[in-house]
């Protein structure tokens, strides 16, 4: 959801005050991506899920390699596993292709129910706006 006039006036204000307090640190945090997850990450993460599923497998078939009669390829395979499918869902989950669109100065696809929940929200705002002017 686009931020109102007010609310990009005051972000804007706050970043030309950043910028005048740490001009160093305002100019890492602009050129980092903090909220972007890459396509990198993603596939590090499937790299990952499918080296573990092959170690689990190899643990189970291999013998030799089990102190105390555990197969600690094959938990080390299922740890493997178990990361690579958090880091592949937590990446996924958030939006890397809509983050990337708006970036480039593009607008994400709307649906129906969003492009609903923007006017909803936006006569929302007017509402509230004419109360406080009201006052």
């Amino acid at each position: 959801m686009p931020l109102s006039e007010h609310e990009q006036r005051l972000l804007d204000q706050i970043e030309r005050a950043l910028y005048a307090e740490d001009p160093k640190f305002a100019s890492t945090v602009r050129g980092s991506r903090l909220r972007k997850p890459s396509r990198r990450r993603r596939l590090q993460g499937v790299a990952l899920f499918v080296l573990g599923v092959a170690l689990l497998v190899v643990g189970v078939v291999v013998t030799g390699l089990r102190p105390a009669g555990i197969p600690i390829l094959s938990v080390f395979g299922f740890l493997m596993m178990f990361f690579g499918a958090l880091l592949t869902i937590t990446t996924l989950r958030q939006g890397d292709d809509t983050d990337e669109q708006e970036a480039e100065g593009g607008s994400p696809p709307q649906t129906s129910k969003a492009h609903r929940r923007s006017s909803f929200s936006q006569r929302m705002e007017e509402r509230f706006r004419k109360r406080f002017d009201e006052q």
